[in-house]
């Protein structure tokens, strides 16, 4: 069973929200999360992954609409 993680979705729609990926081999999670909104794919956002300075290891930023 691969391990998972919670990362925090900053900025966007999804502000405030959480998502719970898989890690890859290496222990790190997906470099991209699309976030779908209320009508599925044509109001999906896109967030980045990045480190987090706080005490998160990482967090997804808000990148933009994904259409």
């Amino acid at each position: 069973m691969a391990s998972t993680v919670e990362i925090p979705l900053v900025g966007g729609a999804a502000d405030g929200q959480t998502v719970t990926v898989e890690l890859d081999p290496n222990g790190r999670p997906p470099l991209t999360h699309h976030h779908l909104g209320p009508q599925g794919l044509a109001e999906a956002e896109i967030y980045e992954l990045e480190s987090d300075d706080g005490d998160r290891d990482w967090v997804y930023s808000w990148r933009g609409p994904a259409v």
